[in-house]
Protein backbone atom coordinates (compact mmCIF):
# COMPACT_ATOMS: atom_id res chain seq x y z
CA UNK A 1 0.00 0.00 0.00
CA UNK A 2 3.10 2.14 -0.05
CA UNK A 3 3.64 4.83 -2.69
CA UNK A 4 6.76 4.10 -4.04
CA UNK A 5 9.40 6.47 -5.60
CA UNK A 6 12.90 4.75 -6.93
CA UNK A 7 16.39 6.78 -7.65
CA UNK A 8 19.40 5.07 -8.96
CA UNK A 9 22.28 4.66 -5.95
CA UNK A 10 25.23 4.75 -8.41
CA UNK A 11 25.06 7.06 -12.04
CA UNK A 12 26.69 3.76 -14.17
CA UNK A 13 24.05 0.76 -12.72
CA UNK A 14 20.71 1.94 -13.49
CA UNK A 15 19.32 -0.42 -16.60
CA UNK A 16 16.93 1.69 -18.59
CA UNK A 17 14.84 -1.57 -19.35
CA UNK A 18 13.70 -2.17 -15.60
CA UNK A 19 12.86 1.69 -14.76
CA UNK A 20 10.38 1.05 -17.87
CA UNK A 21 8.95 -1.72 -16.14
CA UNK A 22 8.36 0.13 -12.88
CA UNK A 23 6.87 2.80 -14.49
CA UNK A 24 4.80 1.02 -16.18
CA UNK A 25 3.92 -0.72 -12.55
CA UNK A 26 3.74 2.68 -11.13
CA UNK A 27 6.57 3.38 -9.50
CA UNK A 28 8.08 6.74 -10.04
CA UNK A 29 11.75 6.17 -11.05
CA UNK A 30 14.16 9.48 -11.37
CA UNK A 31 17.12 7.52 -12.76
CA UNK A 32 18.67 6.67 -16.38
CA UNK A 33 22.06 4.92 -17.29
CA UNK A 34 24.98 6.93 -17.52
CA UNK A 35 24.38 9.70 -15.84
CA UNK A 36 27.24 12.32 -14.72
CA UNK A 37 27.48 12.61 -11.28
CA UNK A 38 25.67 16.09 -10.81
CA UNK A 39 22.53 14.55 -13.07
CA UNK A 40 23.12 11.59 -10.07
CA UNK A 41 22.57 14.37 -7.70
CA UNK A 42 19.90 16.15 -9.27
CA UNK A 43 17.93 12.80 -9.85
CA UNK A 44 18.27 11.69 -6.25
CA UNK A 45 16.79 15.25 -4.98
CA UNK A 46 13.73 15.33 -7.14
CA UNK A 47 13.24 11.18 -5.69
CA UNK A 48 13.21 12.82 -2.32
CA UNK A 49 11.10 15.91 -3.09
CA UNK A 50 7.78 13.94 -2.68
CA UNK A 51 8.79 13.93 0.91
CA UNK A 52 9.16 10.00 1.94
CA UNK A 53 8.46 8.83 5.20
CA UNK A 54 10.83 5.56 5.43
CA UNK A 55 14.11 5.20 2.85
CA UNK A 56 15.95 2.47 1.51
CA UNK A 57 19.02 3.50 1.02
CA UNK A 58 22.39 2.03 -0.67
CA UNK A 59 25.21 3.62 0.10
CA UNK A 60 23.65 6.58 2.02
CA UNK A 61 23.60 8.97 -0.57
CA UNK A 62 20.03 9.57 0.38
CA UNK A 63 20.37 9.76 4.01
CA UNK A 64 23.31 12.04 3.49
CA UNK A 65 21.64 14.67 0.88
CA UNK A 66 18.16 14.79 3.90
CA UNK A 67 20.77 16.07 6.11
CA UNK A 68 22.36 18.74 4.00
CA UNK A 69 20.37 20.14 1.10
CA UNK A 70 17.10 18.47 1.81
CA UNK A 71 16.96 18.98 5.54
CA UNK A 72 13.46 20.51 5.76
CA UNK A 73 12.12 17.21 4.76
CA UNK A 74 13.71 15.68 8.16
CA UNK A 75 10.37 16.12 10.05
CA UNK A 76 8.51 13.71 7.32
CA UNK A 77 11.05 11.21 7.89
CA UNK A 78 10.05 7.86 10.42
CA UNK A 79 13.70 5.74 9.56
CA UNK A 80 15.32 3.75 6.93
CA UNK A 81 17.59 1.06 6.30
CA UNK A 82 21.13 0.68 4.61
CA UNK A 83 22.30 -2.14 2.31
CA UNK A 84 25.82 -1.43 1.87
CA UNK A 85 28.95 -1.86 3.87
CA UNK A 86 30.17 1.48 2.80
CA UNK A 87 27.05 2.75 3.35
CA UNK A 88 26.83 1.33 6.59
CA UNK A 89 30.11 2.99 7.76
CA UNK A 90 29.25 6.55 6.39
CA UNK A 91 25.88 6.39 8.77
CA UNK A 92 27.77 5.12 11.79
CA UNK A 93 30.30 8.20 10.98
CA UNK A 94 26.65 10.44 11.39
CA UNK A 95 25.87 8.71 14.51
CA UNK A 96 28.94 8.78 16.43
CA UNK A 97 28.84 12.44 15.47
CA UNK A 98 25.28 12.90 16.94
CA UNK A 99 23.83 14.52 13.26
CA UNK A 100 22.04 10.97 12.40
CA UNK A 101 18.90 12.57 12.96
CA UNK A 102 16.74 9.58 12.50
CA UNK A 103 16.55 5.72 13.14
CA UNK A 104 18.39 3.69 10.72
CA UNK A 105 18.69 -0.25 10.02
CA UNK A 106 21.66 -2.05 8.86
CA UNK A 107 20.83 -4.46 6.76
CA UNK A 108 24.17 -4.90 5.37
CA UNK A 109 24.98 -6.96 9.13
CA UNK A 110 22.42 -9.22 8.86
CA UNK A 111 23.63 -12.52 8.50
CA UNK A 112 21.56 -13.38 5.97
CA UNK A 113 23.10 -10.35 3.43
CA UNK A 114 26.42 -10.70 4.42
CA UNK A 115 26.89 -14.39 4.88
CA UNK A 116 25.68 -14.49 1.07
CA UNK A 117 24.86 -11.20 -0.90
CA UNK A 118 28.70 -10.29 -0.04
CA UNK A 119 30.38 -13.31 0.12
CA UNK A 120 28.96 -14.87 -2.66
CA UNK A 121 27.08 -12.47 -4.90
CA UNK A 122 29.93 -10.15 -5.05
CA UNK A 123 33.14 -13.20 -5.59
CA UNK A 124 30.30 -14.33 -9.11
CA UNK A 125 29.15 -10.72 -10.22
CA UNK A 126 32.73 -8.78 -9.76
CA UNK A 127 34.22 -11.21 -11.55
CA UNK A 128 31.77 -11.82 -14.30
CA UNK A 129 32.04 -7.79 -14.71
CA UNK A 130 35.72 -8.28 -15.06
CA UNK A 131 35.71 -11.01 -17.33
CA UNK A 132 32.47 -9.68 -19.34
CA UNK A 133 34.29 -6.62 -20.03
CA UNK A 134 37.80 -7.43 -21.31
CA UNK A 135 37.09 -11.14 -21.95
CA UNK A 136 40.52 -11.83 -20.39
CA UNK A 137 41.76 -14.91 -19.14
CA UNK A 138 41.28 -15.31 -15.47
CA UNK A 139 43.68 -18.50 -15.32
CA UNK A 140 47.46 -17.83 -14.45
CA UNK A 141 46.82 -14.19 -13.71
CA UNK A 142 47.90 -12.72 -10.81
CA UNK A 143 44.74 -11.13 -9.00
CA UNK A 144 45.12 -8.26 -6.39
CA UNK A 145 42.58 -7.96 -4.08
CA UNK A 146 42.88 -4.98 -1.34
CA UNK A 147 40.46 -6.43 1.16
CA UNK A 148 39.57 -8.96 2.63
CA UNK A 149 36.29 -8.50 4.20
CA UNK A 150 32.96 -10.87 3.09
CA UNK A 151 33.36 -8.95 -0.12
CA UNK A 152 36.92 -9.74 -0.49
CA UNK A 153 36.61 -13.28 0.53
CA UNK A 154 34.28 -13.63 -2.23
CA UNK A 155 36.38 -12.61 -4.96
CA UNK A 156 39.54 -14.48 -3.42
CA UNK A 157 37.74 -17.12 -3.70
CA UNK A 158 35.99 -16.92 -7.39
CA UNK A 159 39.65 -15.34 -8.57
CA UNK A 160 41.27 -18.85 -7.27
CA UNK A 161 39.04 -21.06 -8.65
CA UNK A 162 39.22 -19.63 -12.05
CA UNK A 163 43.02 -20.65 -11.74
CA UNK A 164 44.48 -17.15 -10.84
CA UNK A 165 47.35 -16.36 -8.12
CA UNK A 166 45.48 -14.28 -5.55
CA UNK A 167 47.44 -12.19 -3.26
CA UNK A 168 45.88 -10.19 -0.62
CA UNK A 169 46.32 -6.59 0.71
CA UNK A 170 45.31 -6.48 4.08
CA UNK A 171 45.80 -3.63 7.25
CA UNK A 172 43.90 -5.86 9.56
CA UNK A 173 45.94 -8.31 10.95
CA UNK A 174 43.08 -10.91 12.09
CA UNK A 175 42.09 -10.59 8.32
CA UNK A 176 45.43 -11.12 6.54
CA UNK A 177 46.24 -13.92 8.64
CA UNK A 178 42.70 -15.49 7.65
CA UNK A 179 43.75 -14.91 4.01
CA UNK A 180 46.56 -16.88 4.78
CA UNK A 181 45.39 -19.78 6.12
CA UNK A 182 42.72 -19.33 3.08
CA UNK A 183 46.16 -20.27 1.03
CA UNK A 184 46.52 -16.67 -0.41
CA UNK A 185 50.00 -14.70 -0.35
CA UNK A 186 49.69 -11.65 2.20
CA UNK A 187 51.86 -8.43 1.25
CA UNK A 188 51.16 -4.42 1.37
CA UNK A 189 50.24 -2.82 -1.87
CA UNK A 190 53.76 -1.14 -2.41
CA UNK A 191 54.68 -4.72 -2.93
CA UNK A 192 51.92 -6.01 -4.81
CA UNK A 193 51.63 -3.01 -7.06
CA UNK A 194 54.67 -4.52 -9.18
CA UNK A 195 52.88 -7.74 -9.31
CA UNK A 196 49.70 -8.09 -10.66
CA UNK A 197 47.79 -8.38 -13.56
CA UNK A 198 44.23 -7.67 -11.89
CA UNK A 199 43.79 -5.01 -9.41
CA UNK A 200 40.13 -5.26 -7.21
CA UNK A 201 40.00 -2.83 -4.38
CA UNK A 202 37.01 -4.11 -1.94
CA UNK A 203 37.18 -1.56 1.28
CA UNK A 204 35.37 1.36 1.42
CA UNK A 205 38.82 3.49 2.36
CA UNK A 206 39.98 6.25 -0.15
CA UNK A 207 43.10 6.01 -2.53
CA UNK A 208 43.76 2.29 -1.83
CA UNK A 209 45.53 2.65 -5.06
CA UNK A 210 47.50 5.86 -5.79
CA UNK A 211 50.47 7.41 -7.59
CA UNK A 212 53.10 5.47 -6.08
CA UNK A 213 51.17 2.23 -6.93
CA UNK A 214 50.63 2.99 -10.79
CA UNK A 215 54.54 3.99 -10.76
CA UNK A 216 55.35 0.13 -10.19
CA UNK A 217 52.58 -1.19 -12.13
CA UNK A 218 53.27 -3.76 -15.35
CA UNK A 219 51.84 -2.07 -18.60
CA UNK A 220 48.37 -3.53 -19.18
CA UNK A 221 46.98 -3.99 -15.69
CA UNK A 222 43.31 -4.11 -14.93
CA UNK A 223 42.01 -1.62 -12.30
CA UNK A 224 38.64 -2.50 -11.43
CA UNK A 225 36.82 -1.53 -7.92
CA UNK A 226 34.37 -3.01 -5.70
CA UNK A 227 33.33 -0.60 -3.00
CA UNK A 228 31.00 1.43 -3.41
CA UNK A 229 32.16 4.74 -4.39
CA UNK A 230 34.79 5.72 -7.02
CA UNK A 231 37.70 6.74 -4.73
CA UNK A 232 39.19 3.64 -4.13
CA UNK A 233 41.61 3.67 -7.18
CA UNK A 234 42.88 7.40 -7.02
CA UNK A 235 41.78 8.59 -10.67
CA UNK A 236 43.49 12.06 -10.22
CA UNK A 237 46.95 10.62 -9.64
CA UNK A 238 46.44 8.59 -12.51
CA UNK A 239 45.75 11.35 -14.64
CA UNK A 240 48.41 12.83 -13.28
CA UNK A 241 50.58 10.33 -14.97
CA UNK A 242 48.58 10.20 -17.82
CA UNK A 243 49.45 11.39 -21.76
CA UNK A 244 46.21 10.06 -22.90
CA UNK A 245 43.18 8.15 -22.36
CA UNK A 246 41.41 5.97 -24.85
CA UNK A 247 38.48 3.98 -24.72
CA UNK A 248 39.32 0.75 -26.06
CA UNK A 249 35.92 -1.31 -25.24
CA UNK A 250 32.59 -0.12 -24.01
CA UNK A 251 33.66 -0.17 -20.14
CA UNK A 252 37.62 0.28 -20.44
CA UNK A 253 39.19 3.38 -20.50
CA UNK A 254 43.32 2.68 -21.08
CA UNK A 255 45.73 5.44 -19.55
CA UNK A 256 48.10 5.68 -21.56
CA UNK A 257 51.22 7.08 -19.11
CA UNK A 258 54.19 9.32 -20.15
CA UNK A 259 56.41 6.06 -20.13
CA UNK A 260 54.14 4.51 -22.67
CA UNK A 261 52.56 2.01 -20.23
CA UNK A 262 49.04 0.75 -20.51
CA UNK A 263 46.73 0.92 -17.48
CA UNK A 264 43.29 -0.51 -18.47
CA UNK A 265 40.40 0.80 -15.73
CA UNK A 266 37.55 -0.69 -15.45
CA UNK A 267 33.38 0.90 -15.05
CA UNK A 268 35.81 4.62 -14.27
CA UNK A 269 36.97 2.80 -11.11
CA UNK A 270 32.81 2.63 -10.12
CA UNK A 271 31.49 -0.64 -9.12
CA UNK A 272 32.59 -3.08 -11.70
CA UNK A 273 29.89 -5.59 -10.93
CA UNK A 274 27.27 -2.89 -11.58
CA UNK A 275 29.22 -0.45 -14.07
CA UNK A 276 30.42 -3.74 -16.06
CA UNK A 277 27.73 -6.36 -15.55
CA UNK A 278 24.50 -7.36 -14.25
CA UNK A 279 25.12 -6.92 -10.05
CA UNK A 280 24.31 -10.28 -8.20
CA UNK A 281 21.93 -12.78 -9.29
CA UNK A 282 18.53 -12.51 -7.64
CA UNK A 283 19.02 -15.90 -5.79
CA UNK A 284 21.53 -13.78 -3.68
CA UNK A 285 19.30 -10.55 -3.85
CA UNK A 286 15.92 -11.27 -2.81
CA UNK A 287 17.60 -12.27 0.67
CA UNK A 288 18.30 -8.83 0.63
CA UNK A 289 15.59 -7.37 -1.21
CA UNK A 290 13.53 -9.39 1.74
CA UNK A 291 15.65 -8.00 5.05
CA UNK A 292 14.70 -4.64 3.06
CA UNK A 293 11.34 -4.89 3.16
CA UNK A 294 10.96 -6.25 6.54
CA UNK A 295 12.93 -3.65 7.77
CA UNK A 296 10.98 -1.26 6.52
CA UNK A 297 7.89 -3.10 7.65
CA UNK A 298 9.41 -3.27 11.29
CA UNK A 299 10.29 0.79 11.01
CA UNK A 300 6.45 1.78 10.27
CA UNK A 301 5.11 -0.42 12.66
CA UNK A 302 7.82 1.04 15.85
CA UNK A 303 8.66 3.93 17.36
CA UNK A 304 12.52 4.36 17.41
CA UNK A 305 14.94 6.65 18.59
CA UNK A 306 17.75 7.78 15.87
CA UNK A 307 20.71 5.98 15.52
CA UNK A 308 22.20 2.73 14.24
CA UNK A 309 20.05 -0.76 14.83
CA UNK A 310 20.51 -4.00 13.76
CA UNK A 311 18.07 -6.06 11.91
CA UNK A 312 15.97 -7.93 14.63
CA UNK A 313 17.01 -11.69 15.19
CA UNK A 314 13.97 -12.78 14.03
CA UNK A 315 13.72 -11.06 11.02
CA UNK A 316 17.11 -12.39 9.88
CA UNK A 317 16.15 -16.06 10.91
CA UNK A 318 12.60 -15.62 9.36
CA UNK A 319 14.12 -14.49 6.33
CA UNK A 320 16.54 -17.71 5.97
CA UNK A 321 13.71 -19.99 6.68
CA UNK A 322 11.17 -18.81 4.21
CA UNK A 323 14.50 -18.90 1.44
CA UNK A 324 15.38 -22.74 2.49
CA UNK A 325 11.38 -23.08 2.25
CA UNK A 326 11.04 -21.77 -1.25
CA UNK A 327 13.68 -24.20 -2.18
CA UNK A 328 11.94 -27.51 -0.52
CA UNK A 329 14.86 -27.69 2.12
CA UNK A 330 13.82 -29.46 5.50
CA UNK A 331 15.67 -28.14 8.70
CA UNK A 332 16.14 -30.71 11.33
CA UNK A 333 14.92 -30.34 15.06
CA UNK A 334 16.19 -31.05 18.18
CA UNK A 335 14.17 -33.32 20.28
CA UNK A 336 12.89 -32.48 23.87
CA UNK A 337 15.97 -34.63 25.07
CA UNK A 338 18.27 -32.27 23.35
CA UNK A 339 16.70 -28.82 24.18
CA UNK A 340 16.75 -29.96 28.07
CA UNK A 341 20.21 -31.38 27.42
CA UNK A 342 21.32 -27.73 25.92
CA UNK A 343 19.80 -25.28 29.03
CA UNK A 344 21.37 -27.89 31.52
CA UNK A 345 25.04 -27.43 32.74
CA UNK A 346 25.00 -31.42 33.99
CA UNK A 347 26.47 -33.48 31.65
Amino acid sequence: GAKVVAAGSNPLSTQDDVCAALVKNGVAVFSRNGMATDEYFENACSALSVGPNIVVDDGADLVALLHTEMKHLLPGIRGGSEETTSGVKRLRSMANEGILAFPMISVNDAHSKYLFDNRYGTGQSVMDGVMRTTNMLVAGKTVVIAGYGWCGRGVAMRAAAMGARVLVVEIDPHRAFEALMDGYEVAGMAEAASRGDIFLTLTGNTKVIRKEHFEKMKDGVLLGNAGHFDVEISKPDLDSLTESVEETRPGIRTYVLKDGRRLHLLGEGRLVNLACADGHPIEIMDLSFALQLESAIYMAKNSMKPGMYDVPAEIDRSVMEAKLASMNITLDTMTPEQEAYMKSWVE
